[in-house]
């Protein structure tokens, strides 16, 4: 597909299998003030919102919430590295892309984004990384995708987005990107993909 510039990832559960990682952090932070680990309905949430809209969701009261903060500002985030994966096919599939096409991360991670990516080996691979700290509104607004094809100076239908939420699909929606659902069939998509190397179809590389 000739007129697609750039591939743009959404971070977790798409480059990283990042679940388990998160259900242990914010249990952590619950569990430090004496709360239940994260139920499975809080886990939905966390598992797609910024760290300050987690927080948020789950510590209500400011007062709480501001201890929160304080206390997230302490811990380690490396000691939860070992509960990541990387997805299968990743690397392959990035390799293939250059240099024929433009890489960037859209996640609503804020600052953890390139410890990640140093961890695994893979801070060399993408263009461009924009995260939640990088604009005024995350995902589900547009502006983080809205900034990957500005940088690029490529419209947004030059870009296809790889992400796995609802929070993707309203994003991707709302910039006029064309979203590929990863393992997710409930979304409104232009292509569903379970496995990454997929990509390699959808682009011919």
């Amino acid at each position: 597909m000739e007129s697609f510039k750039v591939v743009a990832f959404d971070c977790d559960g798409v480059l990283f299998d990042t679940e388990q990682a998160n259900r242990v952090y914010y249990s952590n932070i619950l569990q430090h003030f004496g709360r239940p680990a994260v139920t499975e309905e809080q886990f939905t949430f966390v598992h797609m919102h910024t760290v300050f809209e987690s927080l948020a969701y789950l510590f209500p009261d400011e007062k709480s919430l501001a201890a929160a903060h304080v206390f997230r500002n302490t811990m380690d985030y490396q000691k939860y590295l070992s509960y990541l994966t990387v997805e299968p096919h990743l690397v392959s599939l990035l390799e293939k892309l250059k240099p024929q096409f433009k890489t960037a991360i859209a996640t609503n991670r804020t600052d953890t984004m390139n410890r990640l990516l140093a961890a695994f080996d893979l801070d060399g691979y993408f263009d461009l990384i924009v995260t939640a700290s990088d604009v005024e509104r995350p995902k589900p607004h547009p502006d983080i995708l809205l900034k990957i094809s500005d940088e690029f100076k490529v419209p947004p239908d030059q870009v296809i987005y790889i992400g796995d939420s609802r929070l993707d699909e309203m994003a991707a929606q709302a910039a006029g990107m064309p979203l590929v659902a990863y393992r997710n069939p409930e979304l409104t998509a232009a292509y569903h993909i379970n496995f990454l190397n997929e990509v390699e179809g959808l682009l011919q590389v």
